[in-house]
């Protein structure tokens, strides 16, 4: 009999301690609540863009695009590449805006004969976004669509450049120190 309730004691120990990690794990789950949210800071974001090949280009074009974010307006840089060797002298521009998680991205390119309209779209997770979209070129009269897919992703928070006031309080703290 004694053998008995030993093991039941054991196997309450057990359950006990078992119910404990649950209610602990729920716990820190809700104080996270959304960890996987991301924060769209104000920030220059980098990456690269994958875009299909063209009829006039030998194939698929992976280049670099530079993001600047800046309230919930947004400007970048796309590095344009016709051939496998030489990046073109004028980059695709644009601008873009952010609602929330979402970003839109609208710009143009254009260089001789050739030209394009270019639009992206995507959404951020943590502190990246992936990218997806497409580009319709005008080439001698002809046009031609193709898409892009790629990502872009920011520096983490302490390599980010201070806020301005937060550098100008410091300034004024050295120079009433000086004084």
């Amino acid at each position: 009999m004694a053998g008995k309730k030993r093991i039941k004691n054991r196997e309450l120990g057990v359950v006990m301690i078992r119910a404990r990690h649950a209610v602990l794990a729920a716990a820190m789950l809700m104080t996270m609540g959304t960890s996987v949210a991301a924060e769209v800071l104000d920030a220059t974001y980098r990456g690269t863009m994958v875009c299909d090949k063209l009829p006039f280009t030998s194939d698929k074009m992976r280049e670099a695009i530079e993001v600047t974010i800046t309230g919930g307006a947004a400007r970048y840089s796309h590095v344009v590449r016709l051939r496998n060797v030489a990046v073109e002298p004028t980059a695709e521009e644009g601008t873009g805006k952010i609602d929330g998680q979402k970003i839109d991205l609208q710009g143009t390119w254009k260089s001789g004969g050739r030209e394009y309209q270019a639009k992206y779209s995507g959404s951020f997770v943590r502190r990246s976004a992936r990218l997806k979209g497409t580009q319709t070129w005008t080439d001698d009269g002809k046009t031609v669509t193709r898409a892009c897919a790629g990502a872009i992703k920011r520096p983490f928070k302490p390599f980010l450049p201070r806020a301005r006031k937060q550098a100008a309080a410091g300034q004024e703290i050295a120079t009433r120190s000086l004084n």
